[in-house]
């Protein structure tokens, strides 16, 4: 409602006899169970950013039209989305998923699409929405009505009277006269719409930065609710990703409770990617599990999605020979998705550290987190797979260390000295031993005043 008259009704009011215009008295007496919301400008304004935000991501020329429109320009992106059908499901798809209906025109000039969906708008249906070439977009653009353009809609009685009801009439008329009696922006807008006048456009300039805040309908309880909102800020991420080729690795949900006297601390949700994305889908998915996971310390009012890190965007790659053991990428989605399920400290996978005692340098972190590279890769190549618990001590045979047959030293040694820092201080010279069977062991001499020979790794 705006201004106590409908501005905008939904399908079922429609069918219950809502019209355009309609008071609310009769709104009232005619549908008395219809929920009536006064306009509200700033979420408006809100709701036009959001979706502007997320159709970067099917090209970076998007800008603003009048009657709460966006224009897109497509003409370099169609190819990549798969020709105009499947860009337009796609956008539709988008939109819907945002939570918003929209009204789609493509046509060669910008205000020949913003017309041809006006006219689907105004019920005209006889019109198609749809035009690829320039004659055709001609012929559409004749059988729509004067009243269509905002500069001659202030003429449309006069304009009836010399019978140039639609615009095929409107652009046969002579120009001299039509602007003396009209204005010259009526055969500017008439021009830009049949491709006679040049269109120029600000396009949106996309932040560097991205923070999107988005208000709840109702006080919500449970975690699950709040998905549908967190849709709505991944698809403007996407957007934002997109148009700056960029990828997220690290993003944070932040959950708005009370404010005021009884005011509480947000809750946030960090989401950590094993590697960079930025598929709307995975996002999602990653979200969803989640959310399945927290419980709510209060209620909340409002979502908010800040991007702590970003990478850019590198493009799988498609060769004619894939590498065996699938796609890299799966496997670290796999690990994602295992994260959201399980929790950070529940998935873990095997990381070195900066230390030089075996037993210390094997460790375990989280699967999220980025393992350390060691600055000499070669010495942690020679070393075997299958670190001992607990070293075995060996004995002696013919001053040659035995396990299951005497040992012959085929390589070393490595001297290591460490772990005074800590008061567990570690002083051996490694070795690699062959048995009588070829197999390879492990093998280190404790350098003290009793010298003694421990086996402390098997080799594959």
């Amino acid at each position: 409602m705006d201004k106590e008259q409908v501005i905008v009704a939904s399908k079922e009011a429609l069918q219950s006899g809502v019209r355009l215009g309609m008071r609310s008295g009769g709104v009232s007496a005619i549908a008395p169970s219809t929920l009536l919301l006064d306009r509200n400008p700033t979420k408006e304004k809100l709701a036009l950013e959001c979706l502007t935000m997320a159709l970067l991501q099917f090209t970076p020329e998007v800008t603003h039209a009048a009657d709460f429109c966006i224009h897109l320009d497509v003409t370099t992106t169609l190819r990549l989305f798969g020709g105009r059908l499947a860009i337009c499901h796609k956008i539709r798809e988008s939109i819907r998923r945002l939570g918003f209906t929209a009204i789609l025109g493509t046509a060669p000039t910008a205000m020949g699409s913003w017309l041809l969906a006006r006219a689907r708008q105004r019920r005209l249906f006889s019109v198609r929405r749809r035009a690829i070439k320039m004659g055709t977009l001609e012929k559409r653009l004749d059988q729509l009505p004067c009243r269509l353009l905002p500069s001659a809609a202030v003429h449309e009685e006069w304009l009836s009277g010399i019978g140039a009801d639609h615009l095929g009439a409107l652009r046969r008329l002579p120009r001299a006269g039509l602007v003396r009696r009209t204005n010259q922006q009526l055969l500017n807008e008439l021009g830009r719409a049949y491709g006679e006048a040049p269109e120029l456009f600000e396009w949106i300039k996309v932040p560097l930065t991205f923070s999107a805040r988005l208000e709840t309908y109702d006080r919500i309880e449970h975690a699950d609710a709040l998905l549908h909102g967190a849709v709505r800020l991944i698809g403007q991420l996407i957007g934002w990703l997109v148009s700056l080729q960029q990828a997220v690795s690290h993003f944070v949900l932040i959950l708005e409770h009370e404010r005021g006297r009884a005011a509480i601390d947000p809750s946030t949700i960090e989401i950590m990617l094993a590697e960079p994305a930025w598929h709307e889908e995975h996002l999602i998915r990653l979200l969803k599990e989640r959310l399945g996971r927290v419980e709510l310390i209060a209620p909340v009012i409002a979502l908010r999605l800040d991007v702590k890190q970003v990478v850019p965007m590198i493009a799988p790659t498609q060769s004619l020979f894939p590498e065996p053991g699938g796609n890299p990428a799966n496997f670290n989605r796999l690990l994602e998705l295992l994260t959201a399920r399980l929790g950070r400290e529940n998935v873990l996978t095997p990381v070195a550290l900066n230390d030089y005692r075996p037993e210390v340098c094997n460790a375990w972190g989280p699967a999220s987190d980025k393992p350390i590279r060691l600055d000499d890769e070669t010495e942690l190549l020679e070393r075997p797979f299958w670190i001992l618990d607990k070293p075995i001590a060996l004995i002696m045979r013919d001053e040659r260390p035995f396990y299951i047959s005497p040992l012959k030293i085929i390589k070393g040694p490595e001297r290591v000295e460490a772990g005074w820092w800590d008061d567990q201080i570690a002083a051996r010279d490694y070795f690699v031993a062959q048995a009588s069977d070829t197999s390879c062991y492990w093998i280190y001499l404790e350098r003290t005043q009793e010298a003694k020979w421990y086996l402390h790794g098997l080799y594959a």
